[in-house]
């Protein structure tokens, strides 16, 4: 796909406006964390792997800004930056592990002169974008052995080229598929509140002439009841040691209808999503977001002046109901803990 979220050019990141697709196609540039900060907190960018590019050019602009006079200063600088970065959105591992990512670089290359020391993050930044692409193509080419020649796979939120440094997780599973010659067509839940599904799923997959159509979130059920699903694949913004996966709110309601149908449910992540500091699911800060995005869609209002709105961003869906977990180094079933605990040993 031509369509990246985050591109980075002569000291320059550019992210395309996520909130106004697919209306309207409207880049904008950012030279400074602060910009960058604002711009993961508002869903300019969102999705896990994409939150974590963007929040490591946003660690390379403050670095690029500090005036330090050893690597001590530089640090007591960097730090409190890289936890503005942090605080701007709690569910998605990637975040984190990116910053702590430029962090770990900026400790080994402390000898270099300051000008080199922000020249290696900022090529640090640039890799973790073009690494993102890389696995992501590597977990298409694992997870589609799973589908059928032919079949109707359903989606939720967007796991795709927006959501990370390009190609997409969820959707980087069905693009391989349909690469290897497979018939597959896409059913996307609108995904309420922010219909990601119905805006950005559709959208990209539109742009790849891949067949998409769009149903509201309480229809996946009706059309499993129906027969017209053969398998679900969504991403994930965190995954705890036992398996447990966070993702967009409604997944855990989608992985129950897959259950009672006998439908496979699988979940496509980097290794950057799984936290094995968490036991389970429980564990997973769950981020809550302006009730307007409930009570309004854009401009409009949809809902009566004053009433209560409850508005997670993520709910949590048990390892028992996923079918399997599909990463750039291979899949796993069953046994989560030892198979998440094994392919992590992989991760850098």
């Amino acid at each position: 796909m031509a369509i990246k979220p985050i591109e980075y050019s002569n000291g320059v990141c550019r992210m395309i406006d996520q909130r106004l697709l697919p209306a309207q196609e409207v880049w904008l540039d950012y030279t400074d964390y602060q910009g960058v900060a604002e711009a993961i907190q508002t869903m300019v960018v969102r999705g896990a792997p994409a939150i974590g590019v963007a929040a490591a050019f946003g660690a390379a602009f403050a670095a690029d800004a500090i005036d330090a006079s050893d690597f001590a200063d530089f640090e007591a600088q960097f730090i409190p930056c890289c936890q503005v970065l942090a605080a701007t959105r709690p569910t998605a591992v990637n975040l984190f592990w990116a910053l702590e990512r430029m962090q770990r670089v900026a400790r080994e290359n402390q000898s270099l002169p300051l000008a080199q020391l922000k020249k290696r993050l900022l090529a640090e930044a640039v890799e973790i974008a073009a690494e993102d692409e890389r696995i992501n193509r590597a977990m298409g080419q694992y997870g589609q052995v799973l589908f059928p020649e032919q079949g109707r796979i359903l989606t939720h939120c967007n796991a795709g080229a927006l959501a990370t440094g390009g190609y997409g997780t969820a959707l980087g599973v069905i693009r391989a598929a349909i690469k290897a010659g497979k018939q597959i067509e896409v059913y996307a839940d609108e995904t309420r509140p922010f219909w990601q599904g119905a805006r950005l799923t559709a959208w990209e997959l539109q742009q790849d002439n891949i067949p998409v159509t769009v149903i509201c979130d309480n229809m996946a059920g009706y059309l499993m009841q129906q027969g017209k699903i053969d398998a679900v694949i969504v991403g994930a913004d965190r995954i705890a040691a036992n398996g447990d996966v966070a993702n967009k709110i409604g997944t855990y309601t989608v992985a129950v209808l897959a259950k009672e149908h006998g439908i496979p449910f699988y979940v496509a992540a980097p290794l950057s999503t799984i936290d094995l500091s968490l036991s389970d699911g429980s564990q997973i800060p769950i981020e809550e977001r302006d009730g307007r995005e409930v009570t309004h869609c854009g401009e409009v209002q949809l809902a009566p002046d004053g009433v209560a709105v409850y508005n997670p961003a993520f709910d949590v869906t048990p390892a028992r109901l996923v079918t399997a977990i599909i990463t750039e180094q291979g899949i796993v079933q069953g046994d989560y803990v030892a198979g998440l605990r094994s392919l992590m040993s992989y991760s850098t």
